[in-house]
C-alpha cells in the first residue's frame, strides 16, 4: 500500500499500520524531503515519493522482513531497497531533530530529572562466527545484545542509552558506562542492579529474598511499590519493541545496532511529546 492510500486511514489505524503518529511520520517527511526529492536536480530521481520512500523504512523497522521481501514489494532490487534504508536512516540522524538529551544533560536538568529508572532491554542476535561467548546471555539462554535505558519516571522520556554484548552484567554495564547522576536524583533499579547503593546513594532497589526465608509484610510492600513507579521503563521497552528489528532476532550488522535504537528511541520520545 502507498502512501495515497493510507493516508485516508483512521489516526488509530495509521499509527498501527506505520507504527507512528501521522504527525512524526509529517515531521519526518519535511526532514527527508531536501534531500531525498531530486525533482528538477541533476541526478537520479527514485521512481517512489519521498513519503513512501519513508514508509518503505517504516515497514522494514515495523515488520522486519528481508530487505529483498520488502523491496521487490515496492518494486525496487534488493540492493537499491538497502541503500535507501541506509539513506534514510542517517539523513533522519544526521538531522539532529530526532536525538536523545543524553547523558551530559543529567547533571544540567538535575531538578527536572528528578526521579530517574535504569532498565535493561535485550535484542537477539544471530550466533556470532567468532567470540560467541562475549555475547551469550545467561539469562535469555541465546545471543543477544543489551542497551541499558535511563527514563525519567516522571515523563516517560528516554534520556540516554548503553550498549554491551550479551554477556555483561546489567551492574557491570552501569558500571562501564558511568553516569553523571547528582546526589539529589533518586535512581529506581530492578535487582540485577544490587550494590548500586554503593555508587549512587541515593538508589531504590528491591529487597532480596534471603535463602530458606520468606520476606516479611514490609518489604514485599517495598517492592510493590517500587515495581509500581519501575513499570514505566516496561512501558517503554513496549514501545520500543513496537518495531520488530528491536524485537525479533537481529541480522543486520551489530555495529549499527546502536544507531538504530538510538533513532528509534528517539522517535519514541518524540511520540511521547505530542499532544494526547
Amino acid at each position: 500500500m502507498t502512501y495515497e492510500q493510507l493516508k485516508h486511514l483512521k489516526p488509530s489505524a495509521f499509527k498501527r499500520r506505520c507504527g507512528v503518529h501521522r504527525e512524526t511520520f509529517d515531521q519526518m517527511v519535511e526532514v527527508l524531503r531536501p534531500a531525498l526529492d531530486r525533482r528538477g536536480k541533476r541526478g537520479g530521481q527514485c521512481q517512489l515519493s519521498v513519503e513512501d520512500q519513508l514508509l518503505l523504512v517504516l515497514e522494514y523497522w515495523r515488520e522486519y522482513r528481508t530487505q529483498f521481501h520488502i523491496a521487490t514489494s515496492w518494486g525496487l532490487s534488493e540492493s537499491a531497497g538497502c541503500r535507501l534504508i541506509q539513506k534514510v536512516e542517517t539523513l533522519l540522524i544526521d538531522s539532529r531533530k530526532f536525538r536523545l538529551p543524553g547523558k551530559k544533560q543529567l547533571d544540567q536538568n538535575a531538578y527536572s530529572w528528578s526521579v530517574l529508572v535504569i532498565d535493561v532491554t535485550e535484542s537477539p542476535i544471530e550466533r556470532p562466527k567468532k567470540k560467541q561467548r562475549a555475547y551469550y546471555s545467561g539469562k535469555k539462554k541465546r545471543h543477544t545484545l543489551k542497551a541499558q535505558l535511563v527514563v525519567d519516571q516522571t515523563t516517560g522520556q528516554i534520556i540516554c542509552t548503553a550498549f554491551g554484548k550479551g554477556r555483561v552484567h546489567d551492574f557491570r554495564l552501569f558500571k562501564l558506562h558511568q553516569l553523571p547522576m547528582m546526589p539529589e536524583q533518586l535512581c529506581l533499579a530492578d535487582k540485577g542492579y544490587q550494590g548500586i547503593a554503593k555508587l549512587h546513594k541515593s538508589s531504590c532497589t528491591p529487597t532480596k529474598k534471603p535463602p530458606k526465608t520468606k520476606l516479611n509484610s514490609s518489604e514485599r510492600q517495598h517492592n510493590c511499590l517500587l515495581a509500581r513507579l519501575r513499570v514505566v521503563a516496561e512501558h517503554i521497552n513496549r514501545r520500543l519493541k513496537i518495531f520488530r528489528i528491536l524485537a525479533e532476532r537481529y541480522r543486520n550488522r551489530r555495529r549499527r545496532f546502536g544507531l538504530r535504537f538510538n533513532l528509534i528511541a528517539a522517535i519514541v520520545n518524540f511520540e511521547l511529546a505530542l499532544p494526547s
